[in-house]
């Protein structure tokens, strides 16, 4: 893993692009780079590597749906190229969670968040505030979400 900060790292990942000529890759960081720049202006301050992170979860997760909806809708060209900017914003999140460590973060989760005395939905929301923080960037957060409504509900 580089040492460089994630904004650099995708600085120098449009640069690669542009010499490489890769249309389709420039355009997602450059995308990446614009939502970056908006939370800064908006902010008023320089985001850390946790802040690029939060950004990329999101963009990834919006492409995400943006595929499902696509692929419903029998828009497989449309589908494949969210498909394809996925693939290149995964490039800078943290290596993903093996289904081990998604399951063992939930499971500590839940037992925290029981042994603090909540139970049921109620508890959903802090067993999610906990696995978020412990997967950042590493996990599709919507299935972590089914799994923990799971074990929570017993379904």
């Amino acid at each position: 893993m580089s040492t460089e900060p994630l904004k650099q790292r995708i600085a120098n990942a449009v640069k690669d692009a542009m010499r490489a000529k890769q249309s389709e890759r420039l355009g997602t960081l450059r995308l990446l780079q614009a939502a970056i720049k908006q939370k800064e202006v908006d902010e008023r301050r320089d985001l850390d590597d946790a802040d690029v992170t939060a950004i990329l979860e999101k963009q990834v997760k919006q492409r995400r749906e943006s595929i499902t909806a696509f692929e419903q809708a029998g828009r497989q060209e449309t589908a494949d190229a969210e498909k394809a900017e996925v693939l290149v914003l995964q490039e800078f999140l943290p290596q993903a969670a093996t289904e081990a460590e998604v399951l063992a973060a939930v499971d500590a989760a839940v037992a925290q968040v029981a042994a603090e005395g909540a139970t049921g939905a109620p508890a959903m929301g802090k067993v999610m505030a906990i696995v978020k923080a412990a997967l950042a960037g590493r996990a599709d957060m919507t299935a972590v979400s089914r799994q923990v409504k799971e074990k929570l509900t017993g379904a």
